[in-house]
């Protein structure tokens, strides 16, 4: 060992072991590999190939040019919070207290306060697997555990074993985190699902984490299912929200948490010793999207539902896929015949078919075996894609 190397694992050694063993996505390493593929279509990420807006950065533009450049208020701008009321309030047909909505600088940011509230050192989090890798990152770097509830995948689809949850369910056990629709699989609950995995938390006297960032996509018509339509305002839930996907705002990192009005003190003070608040001008794109920009949020869901029926009908046809049709998100969850080793699979991807795809084990162990592969793009690139793939795996029988 050289003596840089002895240096460098004595200093990462006094660092704390939940910043020090943070795990590393295995989304980044295939995107990594294959950034600067020409040619290569990118289906890694949690995006789709739209960008923002025009109305939605002008609104930003005529921020900063009206000086709007310091600090606000640090639940975020009342008029934003009013919004995001009144968008609860069509999509679920009752009023929301604007006091209950507070701004945050991503819904990954909004993900970790709503950990630092409930979970700390010791304490463990239940998390339904297979999923996004942040939600389980979020909860080791508080101190907690994040356990992983395996689903099962079988001919009817994703599912989620309501018994195996509430078994897994402990003395250390603070909170239960809920991402529907899912990312990565699309499952989705429907309400007799939510209405149990409810009763699960109020019967173990625990919090709900309900991530339901993909609820304007969903397939089978209007809103997804959502804990808003089975629990009462005073249910120990904190919903985590972001601007990211439904106005292709991903890069501008803005998001929420919804919470009874209680908290308010308490998210206050950890939006103060985090970020400081949200940027005005950022928060002023935020507003213009809920209030203007409900046609694009259609747009965007109708062409993700074009996007999975291409990928869904290509790969089916194949006789080598194994999937289930995603309810909602804009992921396509998938296994290839003989193919086990996804995360030399994705490397494969890349090298032989020019398409980046995320491997499953990137999203726990129940992931195993998986591709995930994101289908919110426009119908050439996409159709693109599934030709590609669909001949690799030809040339691979």
């Amino acid at each position: 060992m050289s003596e840089a190397t002895a240096r460098d694992i004595d200093l990462l050694a006094t660092l704390r072991p939940e910043a020090r063993e943070a795990p590393e996505s295995g989304i980044v390493e295939v995107m990594s590999y294959g950034m600067t593929r020409p040619g290569l279509i990118p289906l890694w990420a949690g995006e789709g190939d739209l960008p923002t807006p025009d109305f939605i950065c002008d609104a930003a533009t005529r921020s900063l040019a009206a000086g709007e450049t310091f600090y606000t208020w640090q639940r975020g701008l009342p008029e934003l919070r009013q919004a995001l009321a009144d968008y609860h309030a069509r999509l679920y047909r009752r009023d929301f207290d604007p006091e209950r909505f507070f701004i945050t600088g991503s819904g990954m940011h909004a993900i970790q306060i709503a950990m630092r509230m409930v979970a700390g050192t010791g304490d463990e989090v239940l998390v339904p697997m297979p999923a996004w890798p942040n939600a389980a990152a979020g909860v080791g770097l508080t101190g907690a555990v994040p356990v992983e509830v395996p689903m099962t995948f079988s001919d009817n689809g994703w599912q989620l074993d309501l018994e195996r949850l509430e078994a897994a369910c402990g003395p250390k056990t603070r909170a239960i985190f809920i991402n529907s629709p899912s990312n990565p699989t699309g499952w989705t609950l429907d309400h007799d699902g939510l209405t149990a995995v409810l009763e699960i938390a109020r019967r173990k006297g625990l919090w709900l984490i309900a991530d339901e960032v993909y609820h304007r996509f969903h397939y089978d018509g209007g809103v997804a299912p959502s804990f808003h339509d089975v629990a009462t305002d005073e249910d120990r839930i904190l919903y985590v929200n972001t601007f990211s996907k439904n106005w292709a705002m991903t890069g501008w990192r803005i998001g929420w948490i919804e919470a009874p009005p209680a908290l308010g003190d308490t998210i206050e003070n950890l939006i103060q010793y985090s970020t400081s608040g949200v940027a005005v001008f950022m928060q002023r794109a935020a507003l213009a999207g809920l209030t203007r920009g409900n046609e694009f949020v259609d747009y965007q869901v109708a062409r993700a539902r074009r996007g999975r029926d291409i990928v869904c009908d290509a790969l089916a046809g194949t006789g080598r896929v194994r999937f289930a049709r995603p309810e909602g998100a804009f992921y396509l969850f998938f296994s290839i015949d003989g193919q086990p080793d996804v995360a030399k699979l994705g490397l494969r991807l890349v090298d032989e078919a020019n398409i980046g795809l995320a491997p499953g084990t990137a999203f726990g162990d129940a992931g195993k075996g998986f591709m995930r592969l994101c289908f919110a793009r426009g119908e050439d690139s996409l159709n693109e894609a599934a030709a590609r793939l669909v001949d690799w795996l030809k040339r691979t029988a």
